[in-house]
């Protein structure tokens, strides 16, 4: 080794980001490994590579005749072309490990941040990813249900966790994370980047309907109104980003009746009540809306829960009336109907000819049967209604 393989190491360390002395560090224990390897030597030794010049020198304890243990240069006469085929092994080893940490690093900052691939790979297994310099790995577990990953396909995904492994950094993406929406939004919405509006809480069923509650810290702007967009542009990319998910936007709140019933948009509340013991919300909604606050099949409330942090108890106006009022609420014997039965009907025993539970089935099944035949008679009067107007209108004619 000379000056020439110490301006190969400069370059590289300007080239890499490599520092030199680690590399030479490295050369050192290796052509001392190697040197024990190809001299029987029962001596302790050292090997030195001169930082200024280049030149190898190898250092071992002997004893002179006086017995007395001094250390002496031991360098053998070939040692050159040994020293010259470590080197080169020790530099390719280091430049590839020191990648792959550079590479390691680099991603493991990215955690919690999206990144733009395309989409290499995609079995029943997993889908792989290419960043550019990496693959990442988007396992079954982490993509939207219905999604196809066709290979080519650009791909916006969340970093979530980066393991460091002997081949390389292992990178895991994920297409469900609530993360995702959020970083979506700060690509779309620059009065997010700024810092003027924040997005205090994000809730997700991936590929279905999602919740954002959001916060201006300028008086002079909608954080509501910002997201959407003019016409609703900002609001469409992050849908289209996320293949038509359905996303609602509201204001953010830190008092908890009010963040509850926006959180349960679009429907309207007429009241909320908070039992904070139970970290319960018991919330009223108007009578026909109460199938909306819930949803279909209960998944508002269920995002309305996840995005407050509060369970969600939801009632109609008639249903909490019924029950200030002493009365419980049965189910008849349509879906739809429910009839309200007072609350003190007696336990079944031997002295109540019918018992309660019975009796609260038949008072439901007659409210229906009346409702039906309610229908029924409107229904008859509407036809004959039609029936007359044609009637007429053909005598017209």
């Amino acid at each position: 080794m000379n000056v020439e393989w110490l301006e190969a190491l400069r370059q590289i360390e300007r080239e890499k980001g490599i520092d030199s002395e680690t590399i030479i560090q490295a050369l050192e224990a290796a052509l001392l490994s190697a040197y024990k390897k190809n001299y029987t030597t029962e001596e302790e030794a050292r090997v030195e590579v001169n930082r200024e010049t280049g030149s190898i020198h190898v250092y071992a304890e002997v004893t002179g005749e006086d017995g007395e243990i001094t250390e002496a240069e031991v360098t053998p006469k070939n040692f050159g072309r040994i020293a010259a085929q470590t080197a080169k092994q020790v530099i390719l080893q280091r430049i590839r490990e020191a990648e792959r940490d550079l590479m390691f690093e680099e991603y493991h900052e990215k955690v919690g941040d999206i990144v733009t691939g395309i989409v290499q790979q995609s079995d029943q297994r997993y889908t792989l990813v290419d960043l550019g310099k990496v693959e990442a790995l988007l396992p079954v577990s982490e993509q939207i249900h219905g999604e196809r990953y066709k290979h080519g396909m650009r791909l916006k995904v969340y970093i979530v966790e980066v393991r460091k492994t002997s081949k390389g950094p292992q990178i895991l993406v994920s297409r469900t994370h609530p993360g995702l929406l959020k970083r979506l939004f700060e690509l779309e919405v620059p009065e997010i980047a700024d810092g003027y509006v924040e997005i205090k809480a994000v809730a997700r069923e991936p590929g279905h309907r999602s919740k954002i509650a959001v916060l201006s810290h300028d008086r002079n702007i909608d954080p509501v109104g910002a997201c959407v967009g003019a016409r609703g542009s900002r609001v469409r990319m992050v849908v289209n980003e996320l293949k038509g998910e359905k996303v609602d936007i509201v204001p953010w709140s830190d008092n908890p009746e009010e963040l509850v019933s926006n959180a349960l948009s679009p429907s309207k509340v007429k009241e909320v009540i908070i039992h904070s013991d139970e970290e319960l919300s018991e919330v009223i909604v108007p009578d026909g809306q109460l199938s909306l606050a819930i949803g279909k099949e209960g998944q508002n409330a269920r995002l309305a829960a996840k995005l407050t942090g509060w369970r969600i108890d939801i009632k109609s106006e008639s249903q909490a009336k019924d029950e200030r009022e002493g009365y419980t609420v049965a189910k008849g014997g349509d879906d739809d109907v429910w009839a309200a039965i007072p609350a003190d009907v007696p336990e079944e025993s031997e002295d109540i000819e019918q018992p309660a539970a019975e009796e609260a089935e038949e008072v439901a099944e007659d409210i229906v049967e009346d409702l039906t035949e309610e229908l029924e008679e409107q229904e008859a009067a509407e036809m004959a209604e039609i029936k007359e107007s044609q009637e007429e209108e053909a005598v017209q004619e």
